[in-house]
């Protein structure tokens, strides 16, 4: 009788058991989905700004003051501001309006950038703008520093035929027709350039490379009275 009570009682255990079904637990709560910020549209110092007078504080400093449009879905902005001449950057992060002001030195080219963002992973940047801080008795700016479009800084590209398209991009505030100096060599970029390379008028050039080989370019941009300097970018061959 104890073993007949024992065999029905696990078998009964075992058929509730396998009839029950078992405890899933609480439903899990969805995730939110956290939309990626909008793009900020930039409204003041204005884009290729001939002279911004900011607000003197010294013969060799302004502050001055940055606005532009809110993002949808953004809930702070960053304000990142580049000295051309030099590549130094000022960084305002976590500003909740829509406007800013910076200290910066007098006479300099600058860009300007904002980035919205949230709470989610993925930030948005604005579209980049330049503009000149007025300077003490300045009539003539120089051109703005030339930027490299192709090849990207840093990348790995693939000659063509044993040469490959160097682009830039600049602009002079005042629309004075411009020339350029094209310093390209394996070492620093600072090289004596060649003839061929002097007075250009288009801003691009085809050069003849090696592969597997770094190389160093920057641009003098001229306007007939200033010029200016671009930083020196670097590509690899493959």
């Amino acid at each position: 009788m104890k073993l007949g009570y024992s065999i029905l009682t696990v078998f009964t255990f075992v058929f509730l058991m396998s009839c029950g079904g078992g405890d899933s637990g609480p439903t899990p709560t969805p995730v939110p989905v956290i939309k990626a910020p909008g793009k900020s549209v930039l409204v003041a110092p204005a884009n290729a700004r001939t002279c911004e007078e900011g607000t003197n504080i010294t013969t060799t400093q302004s502050t001055v003051t940055f606005s532009w449009n809110s993002a949808s879905d953004a809930q702070s902005y960053d304000l990142k501001i580049t000295n051309l001449n030099n590549q130094e950057v000022v960084t305002q992060t976590g500003i909740a309006t829509t406007t800013a002001t910076a200290t910066l030195t007098r006479g300099i080219p600058y860009a300007w950038t904002i980035t919205a963002k949230n709470t989610g992973t993925t930030t948005t940047v604005s579209d980049t703008w330049k503009f000149y801080l007025a300077g003490n008795g300045v009539t003539n700016y120089a051109p703005f520093p030339a930027s490299a479009v192709s090849p990207l800084p840093g990348v790995v590209t693939t000659p063509t035929n044993g040469k490959v398209t160097l682009t830039w991009e600049t602009s002079d505030v005042e629309g004075s027709t411009l020339t350029y100096t094209l310093y390209f060599d394996t070492i620093d970029g600072k090289q004596t350039p060649l003839d061929a390379n002097k007075n250009l008028t288009a801003k691009t050039k085809e050069v003849s490379v090696n592969s597997n080989t770094v190389y160093y370019w920057r641009v003098v941009t001229s306007d007939g009275t200033n010029t200016s300097t671009s930083v020196v970018y670097t590509f690899k061959t493959n």
